[in-house]
């Protein structure tokens, strides 16, 4: 067992050692020790109790949509986001050393991560066994050391538990790309001269048109609302929960007006994080016109 990382240097996680979780943690912050957490609310209560200084949450997934549970815990967490990550998802065909793709029968993995690599699986006619995540799987692989069976991982994976990677590249889509949020005790009072997004999550009143009058005060400002996602809170139909993102800088102008018009219509309005905007963004919209 290894020691715990100084809480100054750590970036927890969820997920085990090889997780796409750990490796965007890696690829974002390479100079700080990941922090591998059993579940969502463990990985929160790392920062927020002082064991990390960030954490490292899956949001979105250009192919599989809204990771579950993230949009329920996140705005009761306690925490702030200080900036997004978007990592490119390439999955791996991972075996034990002397296995081929000729021996591999049956291939296990996430569910998510086995719907984004339908066409090998087809192809080579395997037998798919759904898992609760893909480093998980690569360490039962490796545990097993049968010849005949897969997973679906990261490279990551492969040097964390001794596997050999026996296909690259096997996801169906070439955007997939995991957007991720880095949470942190403290808010960041980013430059509000320099491209931001703000997110909040928001309640409208129970009242006809109330979504569309709340939203009216975006388009009027020119506000650019990159993300709306609608769900249910507390088990109730008539209780629904937006999530937003935004950009710009609650301090302009523009976004103020349409953050006071979105107030006036609501039960509730809670910033989430105000951060700089990723670079990814921009080469997004880039290839979108």
């Amino acid at each position: 067992m290894t020691d715990a990382p100084h809480p100054e240097t750590a970036i927890a996680f969820q997920g085990e050692p090889g997780a796409y979780s750990h490796l965007a943690c890696r690829n974002a912050y390479p100079g700080m020790q990941p922090l591998p957490c059993a579940t969502f609310e463990d990985t929160f209560a790392a920062v927020r109790e002082g064991r990390a200084r960030y954490a490292m949450i899956p949001i979105e997934n250009s192919v599989a949509g809204r990771v579950a549970d993230v949009h329920h815990l996140m705005p009761y967490a306690g925490l702030h986001i200080i900036a997004e990550h978007f990592e490119r998802i390439s999955h791996h065909l991972l075996a034990v050393k002397g296995a081929t793709l000729e021996t591999i029968k049956s291939v296990k993995s996430h569910v998510h991560a086995l719907g984004q690599c339908r066409n090998l699986i087809g192809q080579m006619g395997l037998k798919v066994i759904v898992g609760s995540d893909t480093a998980g799987a690569a360490a039962e692989v490796a545990q097993k050391g049968d010849p005949t069976l897969a997973a679906i991982a990261s490279e990551l994976a492969a040097e964390a538990y001794g596997l050999v990677s026996l296909k690259a590249g096997i996801e169906d889509a070439e955007h997939n790309t995991t957007r991720f949020v880095v949470l942190a005790r403290e808010a960041l009072e980013p430059n509000p001269n320099l491209p931001c997004v703000t997110t909040f999550v928001f309640r409208v009143r129970n009242r006809p048109a109330a979504l569309y009058k709340a939203m009216g005060g975006f388009a009027t400002n020119g506000i650019n609302m990159t993300r709306l996602e609608s769900y249910m809170v507390g088990g109730e139909f008539a209780a629904t929960q937006f999530f937003a993102d935004v950009e710009g800088h609650p301090t302009q102008r523009n976004l103020r007006l349409a953050l006071e018009e979105l107030d006036f219509f609501s039960h509730e309005v809670r910033i989430l994080g105000v951060y700089p905007r990723h670079p990814f963004r921009m080469k997004a919209a880039a290839g979108a016109e």
